[in-house]
């Protein structure tokens, strides 16, 4: 039996979570249907500028995305310091831009008066939106619901397209958040759709690749000379080290680079000598890094890192025991 979300998320495990939705009919979410000849290729700008929409307004950052033909990944940052900065007003601000919200909010927002009894009602109101701008379920549902309604209305066709549930998995440390980003954005590739990263269209390594083409003067590994859309690379792990991925981004885009040369038909088995530096600093073997870039899903279920970390976070979760720890201890080795 499925258990719930909550039971499966701990901001005080990881901020991050890898994410999947899967389409449930025949009929693709993009790309071609060559059962019908349809063409749906239209819709993967539906949901990136959807998922990216949706960054600016929770307190959720996208460190990766790939847009398949019938399910899509995506890698979210929770960012619990954002949401607990944001005023009253800023909250009620962002949850507008999802819904409607009610007269409360409204009468509030429009700078109308409110007695002692209807503040602390609103406050109330406030402190459950906060709580799901930071929630993968909410953002999820947000993302996904207006997506149906549009190709439902554009099949003509009713009922779910979705899958009922999306897996997400837990990325407990650097390893894992490293491997999850690179099966993300070379997803493409694997699938023969593209042969190179920036020809991947729709995925966040391709964004990234396009912004640093438009500034190749400027040095890609500062936070602000990256895409605004996504969460930054903030360099390696050190003292006073601002909100980002842990990692220098030139390093993770040859990472990307080597490991999708790897990927490609004619160089199947081949591991070439240039190894990225970046996978002696996270103490991962080669043969490991290329079964996770080409596996990562199927080996672990919810929680994925170092074994001690997933011990850790199975206590924090009240769980006994999760399926691929033994895994998990073979390719992602206590550093």
């Amino acid at each position: 039996m499925p258990k719930a979300r909550k039971t499966q998320v701990s901001l005080e495990a990881t901020p991050y979570y890898h994410c999947v939705s899967r389409c449930v009919r025949r009929a693709f979410l993009c790309g071609k249907d060559q059962h019908s000849g349809q063409n749906f290729e239209h819709r993967r700008q539906w949901i990136e500028d959807r998922l990216l929409a949706l960054s600016s307004i929770f307190a959720i950052d996208i460190a990766a995305y790939a847009i398949m033909s019938n399910h899509y990944h995506v890698v979210l940052y929770i960012d619990k310091d954002q949401v607990v900065s944001w005023s009253t007003r800023e909250v009620c601000e962002h949850w507008h831009e999802l819904f409607s919200g009610d007269d409360l909010s409204s009468r509030y927002l429009s700078d109308e008066s409110l007695s002692s009894t209807e503040e602390q009602q609103l406050q109330l109101k406030v402190d459950c939106w906060r709580e799901r701008l930071i929630d993968i379920s909410w953002f999820m549902r947000c993302l996904n619901e207006p997506i149906a309604r549009q190709a439902n209305q554009e099949d003509k066709a009713t009922g779910r397209f979705w899958e009922g549930r999306f897996k997400s998995q837990a990325l407990l440390d650097e390893k894992a958040l490293a491997a999850c980003m690179a099966y993300v954005d070379l997803n493409p590739i694997r699938s023969r759709m593209a042969e190179t990263p920036e020809a991947s269209d729709h995925t966040s390594i391709q964004q990234r690749i396009k912004h640093h083409s438009g500034t190749r003067n400027l040095d890609p590994n500062t936070i602000r000379h990256q895409p605004e859309s996504l969460l930054p690379f903030a360099g390696n792990p050190r003292k006073n080290m601002p909100d980002g991925l842990p990692f220098k981004y030139t390093d993770y885009l040859e990472l990307v680079d080597w490991t999708g040369r790897i990927l490609r038909d004619d160089k199947r088995g081949a591991i070439p000598a240039d190894t990225p530096e970046i996978l002696s600093r996270l103490n991962i073997d080669v043969k490991h890094w290329i079964y996770l870039t080409r596996d990562f899903e199927s080996p672990f279920k919810s929680l994925v890192g170092c074994a001690h970390q997933v011990r850790q976070a199975c206590e924090q979760l009240g769980k006994c025991w999760v399926h691929g720890l033994r895994r998990c201890a073979e390719v992602f080795p206590d550093s």
